[in-house]
């Protein structure tokens, strides 16, 4: 069953940003479809892309994801082109949730969202918006509160229970971003790992879902521990018995 998490409509008011971007060899898997790493890639761009182009770089340039969903109503396939479309769908005075739609030139169709947290490049910790940025945001939605709530609320069943398997998951060098952190994108390769056991989710509508709980460090050894039954893959991350993420794929 999905997670209970609607996803806000494109405002009839308020900043929208735009960029297109062709599908690459790079991002597909050997059915040519765009993987879920190439995806949160993509978010990641965009979102760099949106802050240059509002003249904030130098002022909140840093930013970590919490959540991030994306639907995939029509997935895109390589050779495609991409329409990207940006705005804000809810804020308070240290994150945002922003959305993207993703159009695609031969139909596909992905529908995301990202819950993200300002980050203070001298401190490293989650620090306020300046009022000049926030109010083009208080533009695009009514929801100027936005709270932090986990949707993917199971946390990790025993390693013995049925169904249930644990896989290690090596770090490497390129994994780790500037704040000694996983990127983000990282964990969406574990996941696309585990989903390799349930191909048939790639080829009708699904929603991936992940919820970052804690930073994976680069000294981290990391266990997926996964669950795939009849309707779901569940994939929560590990490090000994503390929970770092929790993923997962379903049909929509």
């Amino acid at each position: 069953m999905n997670p209970d998490l609607t996803l806000a409509p494109q405002p009839d008011r308020g900043p929208i940003f735009v960029k297109s971007r062709p599908v690459r060899t790079g991002d597909i898997d050997v059915a040519k479809q765009v993987r879920l790493d190439a995806v949160a890639r993509y978010l990641q761009d965009i979102g760099n892309d949106n802050i240059e182009a509002a003249g904030a770089i130098d002022t909140h340039p840093l930013w970590i994801v919490r959540r991030t969903v994306v639907d995939v109503v029509r997935p895109a396939i390589w050779p495609e082109e991409l329409t990207m479309t940006r705005w804000c769908s809810g804020f308070s005075t240290r994150w945002a949730n922003m959305r993207v739609r993703f159009d695609g030139s031969n139909g596909a169709l992905m529908e995301t969202e990202g819950f993200w947290i300002n980050i203070s490049a001298e401190s490293g910790m989650p620090t306020r918006m300046s009022d000049d940025f926030m109010r083009p945001l208080e533009e695009s939605t009514d929801e100027h509160r936005l709270k932090w709530k986990r949707v993917l609320a199971e946390n990790a069943p025993e390693a013995d229970d049925a169904g249930v398997l644990d896989t290690p998951f090596a770090l490497r060098a390129t994994d780790i971003d500037p704040f000694d952190h996983v990127n983000n994108a990282v964990y969406w390769q574990a996941v696309e790992e585990v989903l390799s056991a349930r191909t048939e989710l790639r080829t009708v509508p699904h929603r991936a879902l992940i919820e970052y709980l804690s930073p994976i460090v680069s000294s981290d050894d990391v266990v997926l521990r996964s669950r795939v039954d009849d309707k779901t893959v569940t994939v929560w991350f590990l490090v000994g018995e503390a929970l770092r993420a929790v993923a997962q794929v379903s049909a929509l």
